[in-house]
């Protein structure tokens, strides 16, 4: 199963809401994860650009950008980065057919 890490901006509106009613959002998620096949493998309050991330397992990139534009489409979140995610023996198996492709950069001037 592919993974992906999700990082979520929300909107002041939904900050607020969280802090008036804090609780875990993570429970939620894990249900709408649930449906399109995957699992949540863990998830993490953060400060910054984002204000959440989490680390999903799903089939493919369809359920990924399906979560990702649920998330979007909820109305509290301002931004959503979807990311995925490759073993280091997927990176090492993709660095060995990049160097296997032939490509040439173009010429400095």
């Amino acid at each position: 199963m592919a993974q992906y890490l999700v990082q979520v901006a929300y909107t002041s509106e939904a900050i607020a809401t969280l802090v008036n009613n804090p609780h875990d959002r993570i429970v939620v998620v894990s249900k709408v994860v649930k449906k399109l096949g995957g699992k949540v493998v863990n998830g993490w309050l953060s400060f910054g650009e984002y204000d959440t991330a989490v680390i999903v397992h799903l089939p493919d990139n369809v359920a990924a950008a399906a979560f990702s534009m649920a998330l979007g489409a909820g109305g509290a979140a301002k931004n959503v980065k979807t990311t995925p995610l490759l073993s280091v023996e997927e990176g090492i198996s993709a660095m060995k057919a990049a160097a296997t492709t032939g490509y040439k950069p173009p010429a400095s001037a």
